[in-house]
């Protein structure tokens, strides 16, 4: 179900803003808030760290301020993405952004004054002053960050000159959402439809393979007419992400984007060379795939369709609801109960529409819901994105329930466990209450494609990224041929002799929305490992773990966040949890050898 017009959606299927914000009115009345909170933050300036009474004021206020921009951020980035053509929309969402500029420049002080001070002295006002407790995990996190300092004057040349980045992320995502056009194909019917980014992946999964393979050349014929204009703002964004590098004092992007999580480079490393390690794994997958499709090599746009029918391959959302609260079970009543909240206080946006932002996230802020916008199509996977969502929207709930407001954001790094956790409790469900060899089939692939998606091709995306990094530091020129290039020979090294590396998918690096955000994906399949693991005991029933992980949910942000995983038995420092993940991956591949 896609509608022409936002206006066209119901009520019902929208998620409520209005909890946020009811009027405009409301809006401006915390707009003039902030500048009024900015007058008196302003006045700390040389005098933040006079005393423990100052240190603890100027904290309430900053995180007061920030509360309140935090909101008015997300309610205009949320409206602005349920329809990109709504002007008012983007207008708002433009002006908050250069409110939050603004602040940024105005409080380019704060960081070095801070830094003045030693981290002793911290802890002595903490010591002196007991309402400073609460800020000490997060005053921690600022003194880390002292070897990496600027000057006060370094830092307000430095703020002005980041302020004025970001466009590169801005140009692809309007080439990516609100201008793109992928033109017309013709579905298993005949019958001519528009191509989009929500429906890309229903025509990947289509039975006739003229219909994957023209939905495959379409697409990328698009990124392919853009293909100069979108390697120069890779390439922008990647000289950004160096100077800032180079100006802080960090030996590559790749240990600064770590830096803030304490995760050594090592881990990200790791990674990569335990999933080489594990090749074989699938060119074997690849293999069988080929075999029953019945095609001697499979092409790239064979990879995603499913090898037999499910006569549950139809989920209108009602029904993958219901689904979603038989297979989170295992999670016990108090998370179930907390989930409903998610429907019945509107969190959702459900259905795509022309002009809203393709595919799904889970977003808010500590002052709103933990939102979900999603482009639901009635398929086994749409009900897989939504669990995988909730997840992320039930780590929020429960983060900002228990954790005070500086330390209720949980990192990233640990962000795609709550989600991967729900997602393999759904494909856990969905195979045992199959009913034929075919539906069993289908949902070992579907756990299959998931670690193949996750953990191979993530971990394949983030061994590009550490490669266009490198280049670029080595001096080496990004071309547009050099980085499609780097990409498809990647591409054929981890997909194996089995598969066709067709020359269209040279383009995918300029279509992944993550790569304007460095270093991130590779959270992706670390969280994955994680989440086998986790979700292994609490389907055997280990009640203990159970608990130990709403306990993790709760966490929020902290601890660092291997030390809050830890805490549920998993120590990404080794290879040890990546290795479990794919012994996973071996025993449901053998075992769909067998049912074939």
């Amino acid at each position: 179900m896609e509608y022409k017009n936002r206006y066209d959606v119901p009520n019902e299927y929208k998620w409520n803003l209005s909890k946020m914000y009811d009027s405009n009115l409301a809006i401006e009345e915390d707009i003039k808030k902030v500048e009024e909170l900015t007058f008196k933050i302003l006045k700390f300036k040389s005098h933040i760290m006079d005393s423990s009474s100052s240190l603890y004021k100027f904290l309430k206020l900053t995180e007061k301020q920030d509360r309140l921009i935090t909101k008015l951020y997300v309610y205009s980035k949320m409206a602005f993405d349920v329809d990109t053509k709504n002007n008012k929309n983007k207008a708002l969402m433009m002006k908050i952004q250069k409110l939050n500029e603004s602040l940024s420049e105005k409080y380019s002080f704060i960081e070095p004054e801070m830094l003045e001070s030693t981290y002793d002295k911290v802890l002595e006002y903490i010591n002196e002053n007991d309402k400073l407790k609460e800020y000490k995990f997060y005053l921690e996190q600022i003194y880390r960050y002292k070897p990496h300092s600027l000057s006060l004057k370094e830092e307000e040349i430095f703020t002005r000159a980041i302020n004025s980045f970001g466009n590169c992320s801005e140009a692809f995502n309007a080439l990516n959402n609100a201008d793109i056009n992928l033109g017309v194909i013709k579905d298993e019917n005949g019958k001519e439809v528009e191509l989009t980014q929500s429906n890309y992946i229903v025509f990947m999964k289509s039975k006739d393979r003229d219909v994957r393979k023209n939905a495959f050349h379409a697409m990328y014929s698009y990124y392919k007419s853009l293909k100069n204009t979108l390697a120069s703002i890779y390439v922008g964004e990647i000289k950004e992400s160096a100077f800032i590098t180079n100006v802080k004092k960090y030996s590559s992007t790749l240990e600064r984007s770590l830096f803030d999580d304490d995760i050594s480079v090592d881990v990200y490393n790791n990674l990569i060379s335990t999933i080489h390690k594990n090749m074989n794994l699938m060119y074997d997958y690849m293999s069988l795939r080929a075999k029953v499709l019945g095609f001697e090599k499979l092409h790239m746009y064979d990879i995603y369709v499913d090898l037999t029918k499910t006569n549950n391959d139809f989920i209108p959302f009602e029904d993958g609801k219901k689904i979603l609260f038989e297979a989170l079970k295992p999670l016990g009543d108090k998370y179930l109960n907390d989930l409903n909240k998610a429907f019945e206080e509107k969190w959702i946006d459900i259905y795509p529409s022309s002009g809203k932002k393709s595919g799904a996230y889970s977003w808010g802020c500590y002052d709103s819901y933990p939102y979900l916008l999603l482009n639901y199509n009635d398929t086994t996977d749409a009900v897989s994105t939504m669990a995988h969502e909730l997840g992320h929207s039930m780590h929020s709930y429960y983060s900002k329930k228990n954790q005070n407001y500086v330390n209720s954001n949980y990192p990233i790094f640990l962000a795609e466990i709550a989600s991967t956790v729900n997602e393999v409790l759904i494909n856990d469900y969905m195979y045992k209450n199959s009913k034929t060899k075919k539906e069993k089939i289908y949902y070992l692939t579907e756990f299959l494609d998931t670690v193949r998606t996750t953990i191979y091709r993530q971990t394949m995306f983030a061994e590009f990224e550490s490669l266009m990094h490198e280049k670029e530091r080595n001096g080496v020129s990004l071309t547009e041929e050099e980085i499609s290039n780097t990409y498809y020979d990647l591409n054929k090294l981890y997909y194996g002799d089995n598969v066709v590396s067709d020359d269209d998918i040279r383009y995918e690096w300029s279509r992944i929305p993550h790569f304007y955000t460095p270093f991130y994906v590779y959270k992706y399949a670390t969280g994955l490992s994680s989440a086998l693991s986790i979700a292994s005991h609490i389907l055997k029933g280990d009640v203990e773990i159970r608990d130990k992980y709403l306990e993790f949910l709760s966490s929020g942000g902290s601890d660092y966040p291997l030390n809050i995983l830890k805490k549920v038995g998993v120590d990404m420092t080794t290879p040890k949890p990546i290795e479990e993940a794919l012994s996973m991956f071996k025993e449901k591949l053998d075992e769909l050898k067998k049912l074939i």
